[in-house]
């Protein structure tokens, strides 16, 4: 008899604890962000004029120590 009584009241405390709802349901969606895929005609851009500022700047310097 004791057995019965605690799986009873197991039974119920499980249920009342997984029906329990501890934080208010949320009412407005919150927007996603996409993420801006990094654009590779730019970069190799960029990085052909860094390129061609510093080789431009090497015979300058070359000139000044002669």
């Amino acid at each position: 008899m004791k057995k019965l009584v605690m799986f009873a009241v197991f039974v119920i405390g499980t249920a009342a604890m997984v029906n329990a709802q501890t934080t208010p349901a949320q009412t407005t969606a919150s927007k996603e962000v996409k993420a801006t895929k990094p654009n590779k005609k730019e970069h190799k851009k960029a990085k052909a004029d860094k390129k061609a500022e510093t080789n431009a700047v090497k015979p300058e310097a070359a000139k000044v120590q002669k």
